[in-house]
């Protein structure tokens, strides 16, 4: 069925084909941004992050995962995280597993939704944007219901997404040197000046604001 002005907005870096095209024949006009938070914006108050279940292990043993959601939780009134693929093919621990899925339910209130592939995580957020736009009448927006970016909220996001660096380090470094320019100037012992950032992320800091791009 052929969904009628109904909207997404898709992070760019969102590349799963699969689940875009499913989107694009159902009728949804889907609008490619860059988007500081989530991958999907359903709705002014609607943000959805994707993971797949490799994606979602990776997340929690780099410590990213509760930043995000912690990020989309101050951002938008109802986030969700939508996790994909084999449910029974997690690598991680039991405990570790489910002691994250309490936490993401208890501490931040964020719900679960679980989906088998690309194909389904489309009827998924088909269904939410449908009740959400057709049934209460709000459409996409990056701004969070009535919040909008600041200069000083995209520094922070644009450091805190540094290997190993999140949001209460974003603002450390950028209050110790004032801009993202000085601190990609900066010397590993200068780095190593701010408080809780060591030898080995000041090394990956300078290592990665000053390594020559190769990719394609």
């Amino acid at each position: 069925m052929e969904e009628q002005g109904l909207r997404l907005i898709v992070d760019q870096r969102e590349r799963n084909e699969e689940l875009i095209c499913s989107l694009e024949t159902m009728g949804f006009a889907i609008d490619v941004q860059t988007i500081p938070i989530g991958d999907y914006v359903i709705s002014d108050r609607i943000c959805i992050e994707r993971k797949t279940i490799s994606d979602f292990e990776s997340s929690i043993m780099s410590g990213r995962l509760f930043e995000q959601l912690g990020r989309m939780k101050e951002t938008y009134q109802l986030p969700i995280l939508l996790l994909e693929g084999d449910h029974g093919g997690f690598r991680l621990g039991s405990n570790v597993i489910n002691g994250t899925i309490i936490s993401i339910y208890i501490d931040y209130g964020i719900p679960i939704m679980f989906s088998h592939g690309p194909e389904h995580s489309a009827e998924i957020l088909a269904a939410i944007a449908r009740r959400e736009q057709n049934g209460k009448k709000r459409d996409p927006s990056l701004k969070g219901g009535a919040r909008a970016y600041s200069d000083s909220q995209f520094q922070e996001f644009v450091v805190g997404n540094l290997p190993s660096i999140g949001p209460k380090l974003a603002k450390s470094l950028l209050r110790h040197f004032g801009s993202i320019k000085k601190i990609a100037n900066a010397r590993v012992e200068q780095l190593m000046k701010v408080e809780k950032i060591g030898e080995k992320k000041a090394e990956q800091i300078h290592r990665i604001m000053n390594q020559v791009y190769d990719g394609e």
